[in-house]
């Protein structure tokens, strides 16, 4: 690695949070995608084509309500936890996950992210070459459904934000504690969708709402599975792995262009989030700008992404994420 041993403690003085900016983040998120969601409607009685592309940016508002959501689970929005805790939950029911529930599923993400011994959940299930290939027949076809495009791009994000998110399906037995919030955050849901009906009518709710929560659900998954499904990325087990290396090399820079950047608040950036999860997003960028040998860590580029997709396997021997048909023939990279 080409960083400095002493890289999370330089981090530590990007770490505090401007309330004045928090504010301001969270205006020029809000009320852009309240006035595409009005311009959807209005769009209604002029083409469903209209709705449809006024969907796309209403969506990418819609991400980047989620990112200030999850600053808020890591404690980076605000100074104060209580203020934290509660613009978090409010977020929560219109990105329709609930705040406390989806917040230690993360947290669990960060503390085992990499790690081989310690995967299943908040991360994409990934199975080790020598895993799949002990698998039995209708096994691997499974795991072959649940990796492809389709699955996880579209049908997986619906399901996760649609239907996953009303049950605290992996704190079952975690006490009350995920009960509430998960409940609570789904009678929030019921209570503005049923005011929205009750104003505008089923049909036009249905016809704005549902694409853009598709969309987003979509364009959330994808950023989160570019940010760690990489060819080069980083996986090792017990004591060979390290939080370090885990952020450094497990954790991409997607490194997208500025208009993009924006809307996805700087998730992008994701080997230094990793790295300390304390640095609210909006100043992520100044990281690189003072670091600039950050940029050169774990980056991928639009292309780069698109061509992750068809890797499915963690290779041990080869340390490299590989392909079906590259894990078949040895080599590094290969089509489905």
């Amino acid at each position: 690695m080409i960083l400095p041993s002493d890289l999370s403690r330089t981090l530590l003085r990007y770490c505090e949070p401007s309330a004045r900016r928090a504010i301001f983040e969270v205006c020029v998120t809000a009320i852009p995608l309240v006035l595409l969601w009005a311009a959807m409607w209005w769009s209604l009685d002029v083409s469903y084509w209209l709705t449809l592309l006024l969907a796309v940016p209403a969506a990418g508002f819609m991400v980047r309500l989620f990112i200030i959501q999850h600053d808020c689970g890591h404690g980076a929005f605000f100074r104060n936890r209580t203020a934290n805790s509660w613009v978090g939950r409010v977020l929560g029911v219109f990105t329709m996950t609930p705040f406390d529930y989806w917040k230690r599923n993360h947290a669990l993400h960060h503390a085992t992210s990499g790690n081989l011994d310690r995967r299943g959940i908040g991360d994409i299930d990934t199975l080790t070459v020598e895993e799949y290939r002990s698998r039995s027949f209708l096994g691997r076809m499974l795991y072959r459904v649940y990796r492809s495009a389709p699955v996880m791009f579209v049908i997986g994000p619906a399901y996760m934000f649609l239907l996953q998110h009303r049950l605290p399906l992996y704190q079952m037995r975690d006490g009350w504690r995920p009960w509430i919030s998960t409940m609570a955050t789904n009678a929030a849901i019921a209570l503005m969708i049923a005011g929205l009906i009750w104003f505008l009518g089923w049909r036009p709710v249905l016809m704005v709402h549902l694409p853009i929560m598709l969309m987003a659900a979509s364009m959330g998954v994808w950023l989160f599975y570019v940010q760690h499904q990489f060819e080069d990325t980083a996986w090792a087990r017990g004591a060979d792995w390290s939080h370090y290396d885990a952020a450094m090399a497990g954790s991409s820079f997607y490194d997208l262009p500025a208009p993009l950047r924006w809307i996805t608040g700087n998730i992008g950036i994701h080997h230094v989030h990793h790295l300390n999860s304390r640095i609210p997003y909006y100043r992520l960028p100044k990281v690189l700008n003072d670091h600039p040998e950050l940029k050169a860590v774990a980056r991928l580029t639009l292309w780069d992404s698109l061509k992750s997709v068809r890797l499915s396997l963690w290779c041990e021997k080869r340390e490299k994420l590989v392909s079906f048909k590259g894990a078949g023939q040895g080599t590094v990279t290969g089509e489905r």
